[in-house]
């Protein structure tokens, strides 16, 4: 069994982003209390982590922004975006959210661990340099590769983002820079209106970026296709020494936000996928952070089966995300085949050798 990390913190659940908002505790609650349960409890390490600095979170976000959300603390309620607002302890969870996947990077590189799950909010993957939005306070994942990059000096680090929504602001973060690969499935158009097939980079990152937009209704088979066809040969070509996952759950069938239709054994899928590539070419170093998902039952179950992959099964418990052999060979060979992901697989050719 993989020695798989999870990082979560009461002040998590702290975050209030008010009684009538989609993004509530609920949705990590539901997480916290599969993990407490039997057989779960005590199959994962929970290592210490910390909260990030002031300098860390301007690895990625300018000063002004860092205080506009940094005045809200104490504070019982704020506003930064029409969708993004906070509570009294909402910049305390944010900077710990952003240190979870620091510290996790951390011991991803000291080998303390094989692979984590952060069990964060507020979710990051919309937060720009200069803007708070989308729910997001921090972009966590991508002040995870600016430190993994420009504090501990890798070359290349991947970001994977099967969130529903485009990550606009991890794309803006990496746009001119080839040290991070940005892969983003999402459905488009959609909030936040970013991710279209021509946003491929700028200057020295020009194929550094790689957007698949999705119509709706894509279930296990076709995202199955997106990571056998484009997401890990690309990543094979590219040899990330670190894949970080933005995984958001509202790609589940019968999320409240989105119209995708994977399963949990989908989810199992995913990960999975991510697990070989990275055993093929960073000796299995991934570190996944939550994001979206608004459905608590796909909350749990996703988790769930993304958790059973990461640590290499769970023993004795018949969860729905469980791939069988069939499963996993019936996946593993879906082959692209859709016009709208023959059009992504064709501009990720004019940049990798597929």
């Amino acid at each position: 069994m993989n020695r798989t990390a999870i990082y979560r913190h009461p002040s998590f659940l702290a975050h209030d982003p008010g009684f009538d908002h989609v993004e509530s505790a609920e949705r990590l609650q539901v997480i916290n209390d599969i993990l407490e349960t039997p057989p779960l409890a005590g199959k994962f390490s929970e290592p210490g982590f910390r909260s990030a600095t002031q300098e860390e979170l301007a690895l990625n976000h300018d000063q002004k922004m860092i205080h506009r959300v940094a005045v809200t603390s104490g504070k019982r309620y704020d506003v930064l975006d029409p969708d993004t607002r906070t509570s009294a302890r909402s910049y305390e969870a944010a900077c710990l959210a952003a240190g979870a996947l620091l510290s996790g990077v951390d011991q991803l590189m000291a080998r303390e661990i094989d692979n984590g799950f952060a069990f964060v909010r507020p979710p990051g993957h919309h937060a720009e340099r200069d803007q708070s939005m989308g729910f997001c306070l921090f972009n966590n994942v991508a002040i995870a590769a600016q430190y993994a990059t420009r504090t501990l000096g890798l070359d290349r680090v991947m970001i994977v983002d099967w969130d529903l929504h485009h990550g606009n602001g991890t794309q803006r973060s990496f746009y001119d820079s080839a040290k991070v690969l940005y892969v983003s499935s999402h459905q488009y158009p959609f909030y936040p209106g970013s991710g279209s097939l021509p946003e491929t980079g700028r200057g020295a990152g020009m194929g550094y970026t790689l957007n698949i937009p999705l119509p709706g209704y894509q279930g296990d088979e076709d995202y199955a296709a997106l990571m056998n066809d484009i997401v890990i040969p690309v990543g094979r070509a590219y040899r990330p020494q670190l894949i970080l996952v933005s995984c958001g759950f509202d790609i589940y069938d019968g999320d409240l936000l989105g119209a995708m239709r994977v399963s949990a054994k989908g989810f199992s899928y995913l990960t999975r996928a991510m697990m070989r590539l990275a055993a093929e070419v960073c000796e299995g170093r991934v570190l996944v952070s939550l994001e979206g998902g608004y459905n608590l039952t796909a909350q749990r179950d996703g988790a769930l089966a993304v958790l059973a992959e990461l640590r290499g099964g769970l023993d004795g418990y018949d969860h729905a995300g469980r791939l069988s052999k069939a499963d996993d060979q019936r996946l593993r060979g879906q082959k692209i085949s859709q016009p709208f992901l023959l059009q992504a697989m064709e501009v990720a050719k004019q940049y990798w050798n597929l």
